[in-house]
């Protein structure tokens, strides 16, 4: 049987819309702001790189920490708490409608959730050392939407995303960096050809996009749904030894 890393069920997903969650802000009292857990490099070194892991809505941060240990030794690793409460193991860094059988978001929290990421960044550097020059996002789903929000706004302070199953909002392509400002990015996509959560084609758009910024992502697709397998953990420990 193939293994599967399986972080945020369709199901779980496609009943999640604005009307249907109360949802308060997350009240943690933490500097950083946003919750985390952390695996502190297995190799040594002063300023280590620093990859930051976000999870899909409805999920939490300890989902994707389930799999920080296969991650290369050499990395700092910290999975970090999206900052809207769905429920007590349920978070989300932005609200989403799916009930037009297209994904209509709650703007307003998702660029406060995008500014909140970079803050973390920064606020992170007062409890973690890493080197500031090394700063990667990994994103399942909603988290994969975040970390291309944040990297394309503000790629001076990350450098490298690796987007799994997710999207690029059409809400950030105005206020998108520079193509000299996006030069150095590193990209990385995975997608399953099977998601009927956030449809393959999302991968497509986003890849046709970043060319027309010149940017080269690396692309992956597998004959998957809306999951993370061993196939695609694989590609990503691979992609961030490179």
């Amino acid at each position: 049987m193939k293994k599967k890393f399986l972080f945020l069920s369709s199901a779980f997903i496609l009943i999640i819309t604005i009307s249907s969650f109360n949802v308060k802000m997350n009240t943690i009292a933490q500097k950083p702001k946003l919750y985390y857990k952390v695996r502190q490099p297995k190799i040594k070194s002063e300023k280590p790189p620093l990859v930051i892991l976000l999870h899909g809505v409805g999920s939490n941060e300890q989902n994707m920490f389930s799999f920080a240990d296969a991650l290369p030794d050499q990395y700092l690793v910290v999975s970090a708490r999206g900052p809207l409460t769905f429920g007590p193991i349920s978070f989300a860094w932005f609200q989403v409608d799916f009930s037009t059988g297209k994904p209509i978001i709650n703007e307003k929290q998702a660029e406060a959730a995008r500014i909140a990421i970079l803050e973390f960044i920064d606020d992170l550097k007062t409890e973690q050392s890493f080197d500031e020059n090394k700063v990667y996002l990994a994103g399942f789903s909603q988290g994969g939407i975040m970390s291309y929000s944040a990297a394309l706004t503000q790629p001076d302070k990350i450098k490298g995303i690796a987007v799994m199953s997710g999207r690029l909002l059409p809400e950030i392509k105005p206020i998108i960096a520079s193509e000299d400002q996006l030069k150095p990015l590193r990209i990385f996509i995975s997608h399953g050809n099977q998601d009927h959560v956030l449809q393959f084609q999302y991968a497509l758009d986003a890849q046709e996009y970043l060319k027309s910024k010149n940017l080269e992502p690396e692309f992956h697709q597998y004959n998957e749904d809306h999951t993370i397998n061993h196939e695609m953990l694989k590609d990503l420990v691979k992609w961030l030894n490179q």
